[in-house]
């Protein structure tokens, strides 16, 4: 069991990308505060985790307001007495269409939600994780992070900054042993996907017909994001820090073996690639 008694809190943890990844740290042995805004899905997460035979704890939270994630945090701590891994999960999609036309309210909330929450969070556990020695950090990223996501402006220039979050706040608690990575977990079929198809024309004609592939196909499963995971949270992955990280195209497999080469390149980071001189 590569996570005996280590304590993982996972927000968005009541259904899709972060129950697959709760489930997946729990059968590794991990303690898992499951984290969101429903709290029944969150209950029922925590059951199927109780299942396995480890203790969990679920939380109503929002993560854009800062005195829920404040409770979170002080209620992982008052049940477990420690934070060995934070998984930032929780996101929101919308506004979809022409950012001209989006509401401006809509579209400063999900940068609210997907990077404040993920500033938030780590401002709040990273405390925890120095009085302890150590931690390890894992950033779900994706669509809009590598390339450009017409039509989803907000949610694309929320899940690109939160690779450069990642690679940033690496370098500012590597001397604590805490390693922070970002996951791109693939076209997960999530309620995201749902409201891509429900907002028809506006998400663009490529997107839409993507999304309808990927709804009959059953997209990527979050399997492979939760596997991931498990790998970035266990020793396997000590030394490796601030890379964006693919469950699908990655041989992250491999990776353990070849950290120190890692390191040494920018192999999974955002660069600017330039010509080469003749």
């Amino acid at each position: 069991m590569r996570l005996r008694d280590k304590v993982a809190i996972i927000t968005g943890g009541g259904r899709g990308i972060g129950k697959a990844i709760g489930l997946a740290l729990a059968r590794e042995a991990a303690h898992l505060v499951l984290a969101a805004r429903t709290l029944p899905e969150v209950q029922a997460a925590v059951a199927d985790v109780q299942a396995l035979g480890c203790l969990a704890l679920g939380v109503k939270a929002d993560v854009s307001k800062p005195e829920d994630v404040e409770a979170m945090v002080a209620s992982a701590l008052a049940e477990f007495g420690r934070i060995d891994i934070l998984v930032n999960n929780a996101a929101v999609q919308s506004p979809i269409g022409p950012l001209w036309e989006n509401d401006p309210r809509e579209w400063l909330r999900t940068i609210l939600v997907n990077l404040g929450g993920v500033f938030l969070c780590c401002r709040t556990v990273i405390p925890a994780m120095i009085r302890q020695g150590g931690g390890k950090i894992i950033n779900l990223s994706g669509g809009g992070a590598a390339e450009p996501r017409p039509y989803f402006s907000a949610y694309a220039a929320s899940k690109s900054a939160i690779v450069r979050l990642t690679e940033t706040l690496a370098e500012e608690v590597k001397g604590f042993n805490i390693q922070v990575n970002a996951i791109a977990p693939g076209a997960v079929n999530t309620r995201l996907t749902d409201e891509i198809l429900a907002a028809g024309a506006a998400a663009g004609a490529e997107m839409l017909a993507r999304a309808g592939r990927q709804k009959e196909t059953g997209g990527v499963s979050p399997e492979k994001a939760a596997a991931l995971a498990v790998f970035l949270a266990s020793d396997e992955s000590d030394g490796l820090t601030g890379r964006l990280i693919s469950a699908v195209w990655d041989d992250w497999q491999s990776m353990n073996s070849r950290i120190d080469q890692i390191m040494a390149s920018d192999l999974y980071t955002l660069r600017r690639l330039t010509e080469s001189k003749k």
